[in-house]
């Protein structure tokens, strides 16, 4: 399987690299490029949360991943000068898990969980009554003596994070008071993005190496920056540690990251639709059998971008690449397909 530029599942592999990508996390509004009308929503429910002295309602951010969730989690802590726990769904395993985290927060606290559609359905229920009633229900001992303890929590604020809306349960989707979507970013906005990393980073990068590596960053913020660190990496070794447009270009030839940011999995997705499906319509199923990846990663990593660019399309009977997905690999498209698909 290849090893993807936008697998979120890499982990930074040692202590510098961990501070590195904390200190390229913008900590406030100002800094936070991008996304402006959910900071303008975000931040007049701050404001008025502060000025009537309360927490702030439950937030849930949904969208591809690496667009800024975590983020924005942390950003909003910063502006509400609240602490934030961080932790994931699949992290709670059980009740008692969720009972000491919320036990040990703070009026005013966030805990902020992602990819909290993955929670246990037996954790949801607890979290039902602390997000609503800020009360927790435990159950002490077992058969006919069991009885039902409530405790009091203090006033928080849930955020969850989460790249599957849909795989939310619909009670838990009900209880956060403000639910937004972080959109892709504009390429003009990548490239600030990437000039402000690369300030951070004391990295010299000109004007149009930016906008080539903004170009071909799939418009979302955490590949513009291992792009930048991986280009830097080139230039180091191989010129004078400025990125210039030819450093930049030879780069990202060197990694397989085409003009509009896909890789060889990208294009090989494409590929294998047309080739084997004369374009599609084709299962998700049957797309993960052919290019060896779980269903989950074609539908949250490959799919969001390639039909954001226009080269996928997702149809009641399966997924088809469009004409602009013929003529970016190289193909040819069959005569009378578009027209035999319509049918």
């Amino acid at each position: 399987m290849i090893d993807r530029i936008l697998n979120t599942a890499d982990e930074p592999a040692d202590e510098q690299e961990v501070e590195l990508e904390v200190t390229l996390r913008p900590r406030d509004f100002a800094n936070y490029i991008g996304q402006k009308r959910l900071k303008q929503n975000i931040k007049l429910a701050i404001d008025a949360a502060t000025k009537r002295g309360e927490p702030l309602d439950h937030v849930l951010l949904h969208g591809p991943p690496g667009l800024g969730k975590t983020t924005m989690a942390s950003v909003i802590a910063h502006e509400m000068g609240a602490q934030i726990r961080i932790t994931s769904g699949p992290a709670i395993e059980r009740s008692g898990d969720l009972a000491s985290l919320l036990t040990n927060l703070q009026d005013g606290d966030i805990l902020f969980i992602d990819e909290i559609h993955r929670l246990n359905r037996t954790v949801e229920e607890v979290l039902y009554s602390a997000m609503e009633d800020f009360k927790l229900d435990i159950m002490l001992g077992k058969g006919p003596s069991a009885r039902s303890l409530r405790l009091d929590l203090p006033k928080f604020t849930i955020i969850g994070a989460t790249t599957r809306t849909g795989a939310l349960a619909a009670p838990l989707r009900d209880r956060f008071g403000m639910i937004h979507r972080l959109e892709f970013y504009t390429p003009e906005e990548i490239e600030q993005i990437i000039a402000r990393a690369a300030t951070i980073l004391n990295v010299k990068i000109d004007k149009p190496a930016a906008s080539e590596l903004a170009q071909r960053s799939r418009l979302t913020p955490r590949v513009a920056n291992r792009l930048l660190k991986r280009v830097r990496d080139y230039a180091d070794v191989n010129g004078d540690g400025i990125i210039d447009t030819e450093i930049s270009h030879r780069a990202l030839e060197l990694l397989d990251i085409d003009e509009l940011g896909l890789d060889t999995a990208d294009r090989r997705l494409l590929s294998a639709i047309i080739e084997n499906y004369d374009g599609g319509p084709v299962g998700v199923e049957t797309l993960a059998a052919l290019t060896a990846e779980e269903r989950s990663t074609i539908e949250d990593f490959y799919e969001p971008y390639l039909m954001q660019i226009g080269l996928l399309e997702r149809t009641p009977r399966g997924r088809k690449v469009t004409a602009k997905a013929y003529k970016h690999v190289g193909k040819k498209q069959r005569p009378g397909r578009e027209q035999s698909a319509l049918l």
